[in-house]
């Protein structure tokens, strides 16, 4: 049995809808976020996980195939394992501050998301109806 080959579009064809496309998708947005982040190739198997949603392997392959054929990152196959990097330096010589503003966007949204589940967090009792405030085991 052959693997079919990775297609990953020249840069000359990598378009501003696909790479929106492409991240348009909140756990494809996570998931090309933390490559980006990472010094390395990352093993497809890393992100089981995405912002502690579990994700099964036949989604996931098809969240790799869109941001590949978006041409935002290169996938290689070692063995049985599949390992990712970002395309991000051509993407900015195609496209120049395209994925840093995408990048900061998302780390506001996030940064915004954070704060939200805080605030809910500590008027949750209130709401219930218990006046007591919440408080660690040390206080």
């Amino acid at each position: 049995m052959t693997m079919r080959p990775l297609v990953h579009p020249s840069i000359e064809d990598v378009t501003v809808e696909g790479i929106l496309h492409a991240l348009s998708d909140p756990v494809r947005v996570a998931i090309y976020a933390d490559i980006v982040g990472q010094e390395c190739s990352q093993n497809c198997s890393t992100f089981l996980t995405v912002s502690d949603r579990a994700i099964p392997k036949s989604t996931l392959s098809q969240h790799f195939r869109v941001l590949r054929e978006a041409g935002l990152i290169r996938s290689e196959r070692l063995g049985v394992d599949m390992y990712n990097t970002s395309r991000c330096q051509e993407v900015e010589q195609r496209f120049p501050g395209l994925i840093p503003a995408i990048a900061n966007a998302h780390a506001i949204q996030i940064a915004d998301q954070v704060k939200s589940i805080n605030g809910l967090a500590r008027h949750l009792p209130t709401a219930l109806g218990d006046r007591t405030p919440i408080t660690g085991p040390d206080q």
